[in-house]
């Protein structure tokens, strides 16, 4: 097992760090935990939240909400957001509502604009392609102000949704590039008045749309699929649901051409806690059951497994409780758990 701390010394220009798995399994404790750990070592972070259902407010103890970037209180080099997609939505719905009533104007087809507005922002997809926007602005405008930013990405099922628009996203706009370029192009070639058509279509605002867009999403679809600059780490339980989760998860995200960072344990029992509470039979069951899952995810996920997160009396809440986790993930001598795997 190569541990994380060796893994972040081989990879010094690391930017851009994701955590994920399924729901329920610690993302948010590990993005957290990550960011404390580099802006103790001086880095300037910054901790983006991309889920719906945010927790970073929880964790840290104080309020982290409203969607803007927030310093950490008690830990210096931090910052956090609470990301917040609802201006995107509303600048999409409105981007959009302007952009058919331009092409029905344009196409000289008289019928009310409103049913084919809310057709589009209706889509299914909606919500994850302002989110996704909303994390390309990051990456592409407040990355420049830090060292390193941290996502603490959705449930398995959104992220995957979120990170596949970083494929999709790019075929669809070649594909709406060059149906735009086309349509302008026949409508010259059917103008009486070329020359005047000509110099409408250059100032076309449709496509100056698409081809600014296509060019923001090449810009970020360079970082994310760069293993120097990003890597994607999940998280998982001992647990037989959480480790299938993950074991899928990482063949998704690979398929996506992002880069994996490894696979970080987290709520491991640790042997001395068993032995401190002897004749704790429900304790001492979960931990023999513990080590099955320790070995398959040995087993199935082997190198790719960069530390362990002992399972603590309460939650993880506050600074104290954070930094703890902090010097846990990070101690190098994982003994305790993989002497559970060894036996």
């Amino acid at each position: 097992m190569q541990h994380i701390g060796a893994f972040l010394q081989e990879h010094p220009q690391l930017k851009f760090v994701f955590t994920g798995g399924k729901g329920g399994v610690g993302k948010t404790i590990c993005a957290a935990v990550l960011a404390y750990h580099f802006a103790e070592q001086g880095k300037r972070t910054l901790l983006a939240s991309l889920n719906p259902v945010h927790s970073l407010t929880s964790v840290f103890g104080q309020d982290l909400s409203g969607g803007q970037v927030r310093p950490v209180q008690g830990v210096p080099n931090l910052h956090a957001v609470e990301v917040d997609a609802s201006d995107v939505v509303a600048r999409y719905r409105e981007n959009i509502g302007q952009r058919v009533k331009e092409f029905l104007k344009y196409a000289d087809i008289p019928v009310d604009a409103k049913p084919f507005v809310d057709i589009a922002v209706t889509n299914p997809a909606f919500e994850e392609s302002a989110m996704f926007d909303k994390m390309v602005d990051i990456m592409l405008r407040e990355g420049q102000e830090y060292d390193i930013l941290v996502f603490d990405t959705a449930a398995v099922a959104n992220a995957v949704r979120l990170i596949g628009l970083s494929k999709i996203y790019g075929l669809w706009l070649q594909r709406m590039i060059e149906s735009r370029k086309e349509a302008l192009s026949l409508r010259v070639q059917l103008s009486f008045r070329k020359e005047k058509v000509m110099e409408e279509v250059k100032k076309d605002p449709m496509l100056a749309d698409l081809i600014a867009m296509d060019e923001r999403f090449k810009a970020v679809k360079r970082l994310l699929v760069d293993p120097n600059l990003t890597a994607f780490f999940f998280v998982t339980l001992p647990l037989a649901l959480p480790i299938s989760v993950v074991t899928r998860f990482i063949k998704m995200v690979r398929a996506y051409d992002i880069p994996v960072g490894g696979v970080l344990v987290n709520g491991v029992i640790r042997g001395e806690e068993v032995e401190k509470a002897s004749g704790d039979e429900y304790l001492l069951n979960k931990y023999q059951e513990q080590a099955g899952y320790l070995e398959r995810i040995q087993r199935e996920l082997g190198d790719l497994v960069r530390a362990f997160l002992p399972l603590y009396k309460s939650e993880v809440h506050g600074l104290d409780a954070l930094k703890q986790a902090v010097d846990d993930l990070f101690d190098p001598d994982q003994h305790w758990a993989l002497a559970q795997v060894t036996g």
